[in-house]
């Protein structure tokens, strides 16, 4: 570690020592490393390999807490000016990765959890839809609005993308008149303003054995989070099949905890997740999504 980021570090920790370092799972799009004073506590150092979000993840840790379950923020450098990169430093917070710990078993009560906690994230709400720019959070740009012109932007993806050779022409012309169907519906969906995760999946979500059950300790990695509809995180939460169990106990817990769903909230859900799925398909070809997003627009093509 560089000398000017170890010194911001310690500094920030009232002078105690980093004596050990490890780096954690998860976080693709930077790197994240567990330390260890020299006191014995644990905090997390995230650094950013690529868009620079140490400002608004900040800003919504601390808008956050005592509303959803985040880690503490200690301190954050979000220029570099003084560590010498834009990091973020929080508390580390014991727990398990949803992902790893769910099973038919365990999938009631982590549904329920995950359901009521998305219900909390979107029980936060901005003056307009659109994306967070700096700490101010501020949706923007002016007029922006996150539903709409999927067409356009499925398109887009796949004129510009990796597509072909993974989708046939077929697959291809299916996926665009899917899109194209698709779009007046979301209309229903413009306006809304309430807060995204945008990656709320179980890879970001860290749970911990409460008595007999399972309780949500932390959501993680709020990098790509914005103002619009809750339903682009329940359409993420549902891409992939779950545990037996997982997806009643999940909308239970979201409904109970006062999140609204539409009647077809399912098909406006899945095809709001098609953002993220053809935005997959402008990824390299190794990238570890891209073959997992091939394999769902394949399954939503055919109804499913």
């Amino acid at each position: 570690m560089e000398p000017s980021l170890r010194s911001w570090i310690e500094a920030n920790l009232a002078g105690h020592r980093v004596v050990a370092e490890r780096d954690l799972t998860g976080g693709y799009s930077n790197h994240n490393i567990q330390l260890t004073t020299d006191d014995g506590a644990q905090f997390v150092l995230r650094r950013y390999l690529g868009a620079n979000a140490c400002a608004v993840e900040s800003a919504l840790a601390r808008k956050l807490t005592g509303v959803v379950p985040v880690p503490e923020v200690i301190a954050a450098d979000e220029t570099g000016k003084t560590a010498g990169e834009p990091v973020l430093l929080s508390a580390f917070v014991p727990g398990e990765q949803v992902g790893a710990v769910l099973t038919p078993a365990t999938a009631p009560d982590l549904g329920r959890e995950v359901g009521a906690t998305l219900a909390a994230i979107g029980s936060v709400t901005f003056d307009a839809p659109g994306f967070f720019a700096d700490a101010g959070l501020q949706p923007g740009p002016p007029g922006a609005e996150p539903i709409a012109g999927l067409d356009a932007f499925v398109d887009r993806c796949l004129r510009e993308g990796n597509a072909a050779g993974h989708l046939t022409d077929d697959e291809q012309r299916a996926l665009r008149r899917y899109a194209e169907e698709a779009t007046p519906g979301l209309a229903a969906l413009a306006g809304s303003r309430h807060l995204v995760h945008s990656d709320y999946n179980p890879k970001n979500l860290l749970a911990a054995r409460r008595g007999d059950g399972w309780s949500l300790v932390a959501v993680l990695d709020w990098e790509y989070a914005f103002s619009s509809s809750p339903l682009f995180d329940v359409g993420n939460m549902l891409r992939f099949p779950r545990p037996a169990g997982f997806e009643g106990a999940f909308l239970d817990g979201f409904r109970a905890a006062g999140g609204e769903l539409p009647p077809d909230w399912r098909q406006l859900s899945q095809a709001i997740d098609l953002y993220a799925l053809a935005d997959f398909l402008t990824r390299p070809v190794e990238h570890r999504y891209f073959g997992r997003a091939v394999e769902r627009i394949r399954t939503l093509l055919s109804g499913g």
